[in-house]
């Protein structure tokens, strides 16, 4: 929730920016949360219903408690579709280099 929030905020003051947010949680789910936390600049996708995007992106956590959710990572590619960064967060309580992939754009 804190990533999305930050780059929600960080995003309405970058021009031809879209920042999607990946997750297991159902669409009605994602929506509520992002309307009660005021989240606007930021288009949600759900893997409920695809859930090979995780392995296929290498980001699908493999044992442990929350096994078959995905990693935390941010992923910046431009209109051309190439990677400019990229990063898989050692612990998904950890929070991503924000500054680091702002930059990349």
């Amino acid at each position: 929730a804190m990533s999305v929030r930050k780059f929600n905020e960080k995003a309405a003051a970058l021009a031809d920016t879209v920042v999607l947010c990946v997750s297991a949680d159902l669409p009605f789910a994602q929506k509520r949360f992002c309307g009660a936390e005021g989240i606007e600049n930021v288009v949600t996708l759900s893997t409920f219903r695809n859930p090979a995007f995780a392995e296929a992106y290498g980001v699908k956590l493999a044992s442990g408690p929350l096994a078959g959710l995905t990693a935390r990572a941010v992923v910046v590619v431009d209109a051309d579709d190439k990677v400019l960064h990229s990063q898989l967060v050692a612990e998904i309580a950890d929070e991503p280099d924000y500054e680091a992939a702002l930059a990349a754009l």
